[in-house]
C-alpha cells in the first residue's frame, strides 16, 4: 500500500510538472487543454486559457482573440491575404539558406548558382522553390487586391488598408525585380537591362535615377551588388513595415469585413447574427491555418520536385543580346504597352484627314508608355477608394465601379498578351523557325530530345522521311522524327506564304567529341526582294548529360 501511494504520488507530482511545463511552452494551455484543443473541444478550464495565450504569446497576441463568423468563410476571402503571407515567409526562408551559397559579383554569381544546383544537397530544390514562393507571392498579390476590389472591402474605414495593399504590391514587384538579376544569366541581366532603361526615359531625373541602380551606364558589378542589396535588405525591411501596418489595421482596428449581403443585404436577422457570431481563433481558425500551411509547403514540394524548375540560361554576355528577350510574367503587360507607339498612331489619324506631322520627337513612346501611363495607372489604383464614392459594396449595386476593374483586368491580359516576345515584331521566317526549333535562351523542342535519338547523319527537307530517320534502331527516334516533321512543316509553310523562296533546308546531326553531339539546322533560300542567295544556320551542341549552345 506505501509503495502504491508513494507510485501515485510521483505519477501526480509528475504530470504536474509536465503540465506546467506544457503551460509554459503553450502560454498558458495545459495538457488537458491542449488535447482539447487539438480535439476541437470545448475550453477545458475558467476563465478560458485559450485567451490567455493571446495576452501572454507575442505571435497570438497580434492575432485577434476571434473573428465573426461570416467573415471566415472559405469563398469569401479564399485565404489570399494568407497565402500571400504565407509565401512571403517561405521566401524568407529559402532565401536566407541561399544566400549562404551566394556571391554578388559578377565573377561568381553564375558559378555559385551552379554549385547550388549541383553539390549543395536540396540546393536545386530550395532554389525552385524560392523561384515558385516569388511567382505565387505575386499572383496570390493581384488576385488579393482584385478580390477586395470586387467585394467592395476598400471603402470606409478600410480606406487606408487599401492604401498600404497598392504599396505592398509595388514592394512585392520591386522584391521580384530585384531578385531577377541575382543568377546572372543571360534572361536576367537582359530582362533588367531593358526594364532598367525604361527608367531612363523619366522626365527630370531618369538618367540619374537609371545611373543609381546601375551603378554605371550598364548593368555590372556594382549594379549586381545594388540589386542584390535591394532584394535581400531595404525591400525585404520595407515590406515587413508594411505588411506591419496593413496586418495591424486588419486584425485590430476593423477586422475583415463580411460578405456585402449580411451588411447591406436583406437577409433575415437571424442570418445576420448567425454571420456575426465569434469564432475563436484557438483552436478553430489556428488548426486550419495548420492545415492550409501544410497544404502550401507539399504543394511547393512536389512543384519543385516534379512539376517546375527554376531556369538557368547561358552566363550573362553583355555584348550579345538574346533573341526574344522577355520580362517576367507580370512584367509583360508593360512590356506590351512599349510596342504601341502613340505618335505612329497620331500621325496615321491625322494623315487620314490629309495633315501630315511629325510627333515622334513630341511623344517619346518609352517615356509615355512605359512611366507616364504605368505611373497614372498605379496613381489611379491609390485614388480608388477617393474615386468610388458609391457607398454600397455588393457587386450588383457598383455596377459602374464593376464594370471599369473588369475592363482594366482585361486590358491587362490584352497587354500581357501584346509582351510575349513573338508579338508585334517582324523576325525573319528562317530565324523565327530555327529559333523555336532551339532557342538561345532556354530548352526548345530540339534540346529535349534523348541523346540517344540523336543519330548521326544529313536530313534534307522534303527529301528524308521524317518517319524513317532511324531504321537502325530497335526503338526508333519518335522524339527526333517528330521534331523533323514540325521543322519540314514550318518550312514548307514559310515557302508557301512566299517568305522562303526557292528554300533548302537541312538538319546536320554530327559525333563531336565523346558524348557530344553538333546539331545543325541550316536554311538556303533567295531573297524576295533581291534574289540573293542567304544563309542562316545555328549549331547547338548537346552533350549525353547537359545540353547548350
Amino acid at each position: 500500500m506505501l509503495n502504491s501511494a508513494k507510485l501515485q504520488d510521483f505519477k501526480k507530482k509528475a504530470y504536474q510538472a509536465l503540465d506546467n511545463r506544457v503551460r509554459i511552452i503553450t502560454a498558458g494551455m495545459g495538457l488537458n487543454e491542449l488535447r482539447a484543443v487539438l480535439r476541437g473541444d470545448p475550453p477545458t478550464e475558467k476563465p478560458n486559457p485559450r485567451y490567455k495565450v493571446h495576452t501572454t504569446s507575442f505571435l497570438f497576441h497580434i492575432r485577434p482573440r476571434y473573428y465573426e463568423k461570416a467573415s471566415t468563410i472559405f469563398t469569401h476571402t479564399f485565404r489570399l491575404g494568407f497565402f500571400t503571407a504565407f509565401f512571403f515567409f517561405v521566401e524568407i526562408f529559402t532565401g536566407l539558406i541561399l544566400m549562404i551559397f551566394y556571391t554578388p559579383s559578377p565573377e561568381k554569381a553564375y558559378d555559385s548558382i551552379l554549385n547550388l544546383m549541383s553539390n549543395v544537397p536540396f540546393g536545386q530544390m530550395m532554389r525552385d522553390i524560392h523561384r515558385i514562393g516569388a511567382e505565387g507571392m505575386v499572383a496570390f498579390t493581384v488576385l488579393h487586391m482584385l478580390r477586395t476590389y470586387l467585394t467592395g472591402s476598400y471603402k470606409k474605414e478600410r480606406s487606408f488598408t487599401w492604401l498600404t495593399g497598392v504599396v505592398l504590391l509595388l514592394i512585392t514587384l520591386l522584391l521580384s525585380f530585384s531578385g531577377y538579376l541575382l543568377p546572372w544569366d543571360q534572361l536576367a541581366y537582359w530582362a533588367v537591362t531593358i526594364g532598367t532603361s525604361m527608367v531612363e526615359a523619366a522626365p527630370l531625373f531618369g538618367n540619374e535615377v537609371n545611373l543609381l541602380l546601375r551603378g554605371a551606364p550598364d548593368i555590372a558589378a556594382d549594379g549586381l551588388l545594388r540589386f542584390y542589396l535591394i532584394h535581400v535588405v531595404l525591400a525585404p525591411l520595407a515590406a515587413i513595415l508594411v505588411i506591419s501596418i496593413h496586418y495591424y489595421k486588419v486584425s485590430r482596428e476593423h477586422g475583415i469585413s463580411l460578405p456585402a449581403k449580411y451588411e447591406e443585404g436583406n437577409v433575415p436577422p437571424e442570418a445576420k447574427k448567425e454571420a456575426r457570431q465569434r469564432i475563436d481563433f484557438i483552436p478553430d481558425l489556428l488548426t486550419h491555418e495548420v492545415f492550409l500551411t501544410a497544404l502550401g509547403l507539399l504543394a511547393l514540394v512536389v512543384g519543385a520536385a516534379y512539376i517546375y524548375h527554376a531556369p538557368l540560361e547561358n552566363v550573362a554576355n553583355p555584348l550579345q543580346t538574346p533573341l526574344d528577350t522577355k520580362a517576367p510574367w507580370y512584367f509583360l503587360w508593360l512590356q506590351g504597352m512599349l510596342k504601341i507607339d502613340p505618335a505612329a498612331i497620331f500621325e496615321s489619324l491625322f494623315a487620314r484627314v490629309g495633315i501630315e506631322i511629325e510627333l515622334s520627337y513630341l511623344l517619346n513612346s518609352k517615356q509615355i508608355m512605359g512611366i507616364v501611363l504605368p505611373t497614372i495607372l498605379f496613381g489611379l489604383l491609390f485614388a480608388v477608394p477617393y474615386l468610388d464614392r458609391n457607398p454600397h459594396r455588393s457587386l450588383f449595386k457598383r455596377p459602374i465601379a464593376v464594370s471599369i476593374g473588369l475592363f482594366f483586368v482585361l486590358v491587362l491580359v490584352m497587354l500581357t498578351y501584346m509582351g510575349q516576345p513573338g508579338y508585334g515584331i517582324e523576325t525573319p521566317a528562317a530565324t523565327r523557325i530555327i529559333q523555336d526549333l532551339a532557342p538561345e535562351e532556354g530548352e526548345g523542342p530540339l534540346r529535349e530530345i534523348p541523346f540517344d535519338q540523336l543519330q548521326p547523319g544529313v536530313y534534307e527537307v522534303n527529301i528524308t522521311r521524317a518517319e524513317k530517320l532511324c531504321p537502325e534502331l530497335d526503338f526508333g527516334c519518335p522524339a527526333l522524327e517528330e521534331v523533323f516533321a514540325e521543322y519540314t512543316r514550318r518550312i514548307n509553310q514559310a515557302a508557301e506564304e512566299g517568305k522562303l523562296p526557292n528554300v533548302q533546308a537541312v538538319m546536320v546531326i554530327e559525333d563531336w567529341q565523346k558524348d557530344l553531339r553538333k546539331v545543325t539546322p541550316r536554311i538556303i533560300w533567295s531573297d524576295p526582294v533581291t534574289g540573293e542567295t542567304k544563309t542562316y544556320e545555328r549549331h547547338i551542341f548537346l552533350h549525353r548529360n547537359r545540353g547548350g549552345d
